[in-house]
């Protein structure tokens, strides 16, 4: 029986049994503690361990010596192979984790240990060898002693008495005594007692005990305390109830929280450093604010101080002008003045020479003029009056304008020129345009003035846009447009203090309008289809794209199944799957992006069809409403005067149906009547046009004759045809065209009969042909689906 405590290890046998008459029944909780006292492991070391094992005598050891050493046989196998003491330190752990309940968790504890207990055995010290082997066999005689604690209740059941049975288990135990006295001796340890010798080795191995513990690594991760930890901690010490995980995965875990963080530092760092390009950004911004309005400064002081002189020049101008002005009115006054003056002088001296004359006969005379004279003179009125002040008037420089320039100095700037975005893809329709642009500068903005015109060779005289339009944001979408057509557009910025310089003009182009496709034109086989459309605009596109949309009789809806694109013409030769529906629209492309999608046209991949090309009918010949059923009134006289295509019929009252470019077979018929000469069946493009069907070597027909006696029938190629003899007239003909086995047949649609086959090599394509001899009608089905009895052998 053992005990542990830590990593301490304690043995212990038993030294007293106790025995009773009638013992009662043994607590299965106590059978491993009852009589049993458990001794310290240090009393192996001291002189009390001898104490605790009298000695016996002589006669009785000597007796059991055998014997024990037959027992101590177990213990020297262990000295002798250290792997059995994990094994059996295992078997330990099982027990003690089965005592405190473990069981549950005790694989995932071997896990964690098994690292741990390959370590404490390849670390086993040899030194500690016989040590080891005395404790283990300490240690499995207490388990014998404790085997046979109750040896009252196994002698009951034997039905022995109990003295002979204590007297047994006393010779036992001295003999085991003896045995394990001797045992010491061989280790080297004397029967009378312990050197100083080997209580100073007993107490350097615990040390070097101590020392290995903490020297072994810590093979698992406390994640409650958050450090790592031993094994043997997680089952016995303080990290018995916290959660644990295994070294490696808790150190990826970790580096994965390492990572994390590094993660997020980096992007911290990476936001840090776009704020750095930031403010280094607004540093640079600054400047240039500072030097624009250092520059807005320059410009306003220099204008006031422009103005300023300029008041002053016009002031002092104004001023000099009055003084030339004061001055000529009074030198004008100052000469009046002189000459009045010198008259006055001038009559005063002559009236007084008048005075001095003694004849007075003279002097009568020269009075009477002097009189007349001086009352003359006397009469005009002298203005006395300065005709000018000398005071100037008061003049004052009007600054009102300097005020303003003054006061616009702390106003923002006009605006600089916008930059306009070229066309983004997807960006028009057919009638509208979205147009951007951009301002790069921290001027402020009130508004923007879009304008546009369209793009033509013909300019404006006077360079005005035909719209303008003012918007708050950078972007705009103009819409009542000409499909596919260009337009220039420019942008200024407006702010309180005016108008930015033009941006550079960008041409933007609407999207095309839905093309149009040509029903009456449309062909298609079992396997392919032929589809014709036109453009609605002036302008030419730069592609098309052909959208198939396959219906379903489940779901009954539109399913994109193709798109093709980048079509440069307006037809496309589409492959399709047999006996199918599909929806087939189209939409042009130009650099402004795609058009709507054209109205829907319904193929059925079930048979061949064709259209009947009107270019090439005979001029009686008229086509009815549903395009496929030809008819003609009259037939008098063929060579009319009518007005002909180039491309027309001109001798034989025939029409050609559009080319069949698909490979492969191809079946249509021809409802005719019984009373009505035609012919029907193929030719080539260049066909005679003013010859009859089937008299040349590019077509091939067949050909109804009413004669007297009987409907005669002929299958004419270059004017030969087999004789062939027909005793039911077909009133519904087969045609059967197979482009790979270089065949042309003929059947009686309504009996599924077979009247005749061309066998020729057809080196081109070839037109369905029909033409009409007497008057009547001839009805073309098509898309039907070849008929099994059509196959010939």
């Amino acid at each position: 029986m053992s005990s542990r405590s830590g990593s301490t290890r304690d043995y212990g046998t038993s030294s007293q049994q106790h025995h009773s008459a009638s013992p009662p029944a043994p607590d299965p909780s106590d059978t491993e503690t009852e009589g049993l006292i458990f001794y310290h492991m240090d009393l192996y070391g001291s002189k009390e361990r001898f104490d605790i094992f009298p000695e016996e005598p002589s006669g009785r050891g000597d007796r059991s010596l055998g014997d024990t050493r037959r027992e101590s046989a177990p213990s020297s196998e262990k000295v002798q192979h250290p792997q059995e003491v994990g094994y059996d330190l295992e078997k330990e752990v099982a027990e003690l984790a089965k005592m405190y309940g473990l069981d549950e968790d005790r694989e995932k504890e071997l896990e964690l240990l098994g690292g741990r207990l390959e370590k404490v055995e390849s670390r086993w010290p040899p030194a500690r060898t016989e040590k080891a082997g005395l404790q283990g066999s300490l240690y499995n005689r207490s388990k014998s002693s404790s085997s046979v604690k109750d040896p009252s209740q196994s002698t009951k059941q034997q039905g022995l008495p109990d003295e002979a049975s204590q007297g047994e288990n006393q010779s036992k135990a001295r003999a085991d005594d003896e045995a394990e006295s001797s045992t010491w001796s061989r280790g080297g340890l004397s029967s009378g007692g312990i050197s100083d010798e080997w209580n100073s080795q007993a107490v350097s191995e615990e040390e070097v005990e101590e020392e290995e513990e903490e020297e072994e690594a810590a093979d698992v991760f406390c994640s409650t305390c958050k450090i790592p930890i031993r094994a043997f901690d997680k089952l016995f010490g303080e990290h018995k109830d916290h959660e644990v995980a295994q070294l490696p995965s808790a150190v990826e875990s970790e580096k994965e929280e390492i990572h994390k963080n590094m993660c997020k530092l980096e992007e911290q760092i990476a936001q840090m450093e776009n704020v750095a390009s930031h403010l280094e950004e607004i540093f640079i911004t600054v400047e240039e604010n500072f030097g624009r309005q250092e520059q807005n400064f320059e410009v306003h002081y220099n204008d006031a101080v422009q103005v300023l002189a300029q008041k002053y020049e016009e002031q002092l101008e104004a001023l000099g002008e009055e003084k030339r002005q004061k001055l000529e009115a009074l030198y004008e006054q100052l000469v009046s003045c002189g000459k009045h003056l010198d008259t006055c002088k001038e009559l005063t001296d002559e009236t007084q020479e008048l005075f001095l004359e003694n004849d007075k006969a003279e002097f009568m005379k020269a009075a009477v003029t002097m009189v007349d004279r001086l009352e003359e003179f006397l009469k005009q009125e002298v203005n006395l009056e300065l005709s000018t002040l000398p005071d100037f008037e008061e003049r004052t420089i009007d600054v009102s304008e300097v005020e303003q320039l003054m006061n616009s100095i702390n106003a923002i700037p006009a605006p600089c020129a916008p930059v306009i975005n070229p066309q983004a893809p997807n960006a028009a329709t057919g009638t509208s345009l979205r147009v951007c642009w951009g301002l790069f500068s921290d001027d402020t903005v009130e508004c923007y003035q879009l304008c546009y015109q369209p793009v033509s060779n013909e300019r404006h005289r006077d360079g005005q846009a035909e719209h303008i339009l003012k918007v708050k944001e950078t972007y705009c979408t103009i819409t009542d447009l000409l499909p596919n057509t260009q337009y220039e557009f420019w942008v200024s910025a407006l702010n309180a203090s005016g108008i930015s310089p033009p941006s550079e003009r960008a041409v933007y182009v609407t999207a095309p309008s839905p093309p149009i496709i040509k029903n009456k034109k449309i062909q298609s086989c079992e396997n392919a289809a032929l589809v014709c459309w036109e453009s609605r605009d002036i302008n030419p596109v730069d592609s098309y794209t052909v959208e198939l949309s396959k219906l379903t009789d489940e779901e009954n809806d539109d399913i994109i199944t193709e798109s093709i694109v980048g079509i440069p013409n307006c037809e496309v030769l589409i492959h399709l799957q047999p006996t199918q529906k599909y929806y087939i629209c189209v939409r042009a492309q130009n650099l402004g992006g795609s058009s709507e999608r054209s109205e829907p046209v319904l193929i059925h991949t079930t048979g061949t069809c064709f259209y009947l090309n009107e270019d090439t009918a005979h001029p009686l010949l008229a086509i009815l409403d549903d395009g496929f059923t030809i008819s003609c009134d009259e037939l008098e006289n063929p060579e009319c005067d009518l007005p002909v295509y180039d491309n027309s019929f001109t001798r034989c009252i025939a029409i050609l149906g559009s080319l069949i470019p698909f490979p492969g077979r191809h079946y249509w018929e021809v409802e005719v009547e019984e009373d009505t000469e035609y012919r029907v069946g193929v030719a080539f493009e260049n066909t005679p046009r003013h010859g009859h069907l089937g008299a040349n070597n590019s077509s091939w027909c067949m050909r109804h004759i009413i004669t007297p006696s009987r409907h005669k029938y002929e299958f004419l190629h270059s004017g030969m045809t087999p004789d062939i003899r027909i005793t039911v007239p077909p009133r519904r003909i087969g045609i059967l065209l197979d482009y790979e086995n270089c065949r042309l047949s003929f059947f009686n649609a309504d009996i599924a009969q077979h009247l005749h086959t061309f066998n020729s090599h057809f080196q081109h394509y070839v037109h369905p042909c029909f033409a009409l001899e007497t008057p009547g009608i001839l009805r073309i089905h098509t898309g039907i689906t070849t008929p099994p009895w059509t196959a010939l052998p």
